[in-house]
């Protein structure tokens, strides 16, 4: 899912070649990406785009007569910026936004349909689509630690719960905590105060990196490839592979549809977390450091074992 880095390079990205353009016409090739009614489609068809702006992981048109375009890309929606009235494409394609100057694309790889748009009327109707979590770029290091210690969550947890954090998703929160050397495991009301400073200050140095270089690196063409698995990063992605700080192999944990990056010596003093179908597998047999994880890999490679 794009987060806020990619969600920015976006906004960098839109501005030169929307903002002051009349939106000529909306082109829908998924009866499921609009969903609202009131303003309709019609309504929005033919204002002009006054402006962009990022709200968590939702990119936001404010357009004239008060009206706002809400998109949520979700996992695998993207944007691309084509020749004007180019096709939709038929497989990926869910919308096209013509413009004077060119066609903005949205597609959605795989075939579940969950990125969608909504057309609202005013602040307070676009306030509805924010859930409340505060800007990490914005709000001071004794706010964040206020934030996560509302609710006691481990660390992944709350970094990417858009309620307490905005814009932080699985992939910048590996990130972060390896940066910060804190475990995704570890509590937040265990947290304390210069470990919540140095969370804070971590959170900004990789965000505001990765989205710069990402920009710098995009220039003024269109981002085509926004993912999040990028060149570059420490943890995430990165299993079994070298730690940039230690070497040590980089390890990780599933749960549910996602899974945390980290590193064993970096973030957890040596210790491996268990993962849950594994430990449920193992049971008294799952290894509690690098060094019983080679052990118990070896003893399974034997031909009598």
């Amino acid at each position: 899912m794009p987060e806020l880095p990619d969600i920015e390079l976006y906004l960098h990205a839109l501005r030169p070649r929307i903002v002051g353009r009349v939106l000529e016409r909306v082109r829908l090739s998924s009866p499921f990406l609009v969903r609202s009614v009131d303003p309709p489609l019609e309504q929005i068809t033919g204002t002009t785009v006054t402006g962009v702006r990022r709200l968590g992981k939702r990119i936001v048109w404010q357009m004239d007569d008060g009206l706002f375009v809400v998109i949520h890309l979700m996992i695998a929606g993207r944007l691309r910026w084509k020749d004007a009235g180019v096709k939709v494409p038929g497989k990926l394609g869910l919308a096209a936004f013509d413009f004077p100057n060119g066609t903005l694309v949205l597609t959605e790889a795989g075939s579940k349909r969950r990125a969608s748009m909504y057309f609202v009327k005013g602040e307070q109707g676009l306030e509805a689509h924010d859930p409340g979590g505060l800007d990490v770029l914005s709000v001071s290091a004794g706010d964040f630690a206020t934030a996560l210690a509302r609710e006691n969550h481990t660390l992944k947890r709350a970094l990417t719960d858009p309620h307490i954090l905005s814009g932080i998703g699985n992939a910048y929160s590996d990130e972060i905590l390896h940066a910060a050397k804190l475990s995704p495991l570890l509590l937040t009301g265990r947290l304390s105060r210069e470990d919540a400073e140095r969370l804070h200050g971590a959170a900004v140095h990789v965000l505001t990196t990765w989205r710069d270089d990402l920009i710098a690196e995009t220039g003024d063409t269109f981002p085509e490839r926004v993912t999040a698995f990028r060149e570059g990063m420490a943890v995430h992605g990165r299993f079994g592979k070298p730690c940039p700080r230690c070497a040590t192999p980089i390890q990780r944990i599933k749960y549910a549809t996602n899974e945390a990056n980290y590193c064993p010596t970096c973030q957890t003093g040596g210790k491996l977390l268990a993962d849950r179908g594994l430990s449920r597998l193992l049971k008294g047999d799952w290894p509690r450091s690098l060094d019983d994880l080679e052990r118990l890999k070896a003893d399974r490679r034997r031909p009598d074992a």
